[in-house]
């Protein structure tokens, strides 16, 4: 191992030991469950992504040893999620300025269990991009396997890609217990004819029409957004927002 390796391996491993006490501070303002530490979130998540970005950037490009990269990257992959959720969570402060108590215990779950986060799910997720990374063979597998999600990716709306997970998101902070995601099957409105998903919003208690309503204009504003073709018809029991593919 060569001196500058070290020299950088040893930063990073320091960082990674400075980083638990941001984690406390974070965990103490996430369990008052308040929307009003926003800013005090936003300013943890900022130090957070500038000590993983001095590491990406910087130090971990120097080192070669396969199992320091695999436990650098194993905790990287940690902290990546971490800021996204972070971010997310105050985007969704600004946006509606009310998250359901879930949402905090959810995060607080997750950066409690770090350890067995970064042992287990993260470190068989990096193993598997490092093979990939460095085994030639591997590597034109992953090449044909990516070309033919984007050539399929067309077609297919929630195969690939993360909108299931943000819609649960905004009709969870919207009030909703869950949301479901179906293929629309035969419909008979001339409207509908070509739609591929249905989207069924569920509250916790008795259904609410107004409440629906707003939560699939949310939804709906979402995936315009997103530039999909949205109908959005409220029924006696849920709403139904359905996506209809691009023409």
């Amino acid at each position: 191992m060569s001196y500058i390796e070290k020299k950088y391996r040893d930063k990073i491993n320091q960082i990674f030991k400075e980083l638990p006490l941001l984690e406390r501070t974070l965990l103490r303002i996430l369990n008052k469950k308040s929307v009003k530490n926003v800013d005090d979130i936003a300013k943890l998540c900022a130090e957070f992504n500038k000590n993983i970005n001095l590491i990406l950037k910087k130090y971990y490009p120097e080192v070669k040893e396969m199992n320091d990269k695999l436990a650098i990257k194993s905790s990287l992959k940690f902290y990546y999620d971490l800021i996204d959720k972070l971010t997310d969570l105050v985007r969704n402060i600004e946006n509606f300025q009310k998250i359901d108590p879930k949402y905090y215990n959810n995060l607080i779950t997750f950066i409690e269990d770090k350890e067995n986060l970064i042992s287990g799910k993260y470190r068989t997720i990096c193993t598997k991009e490092l093979t990939a990374f460095y085994d030639q063979d591997s590597r034109n597998n992953l090449e044909k396997i990516l070309a033919e999600k984007l050539k399929r990716r067309s077609r297919e709306f929630f195969t690939f890609g993360s909108l299931d997970v943000e819609m649960k998101k905004i009709a969870t902070i919207s009030g909703a217990s869950k949301i479901e995601i179906k293929p629309v099957g035969t419909l008979h409105k001339k409207e509908l004819e070509s739609a591929r998903s249905i989207i069924k919003i569920v509250l916790d208690n008795a259904q609410n029409g107004e409440k629906l309503f707003k939560i699939g204009e949310e939804i709906k504003k979402f995936l315009v957004s997103k530039g999909y073709k949205v109908v959005h018809k409220q029924g006696k029991v849920i709403t139904n927002a359905v996506l209809l593919p691009d023409t």
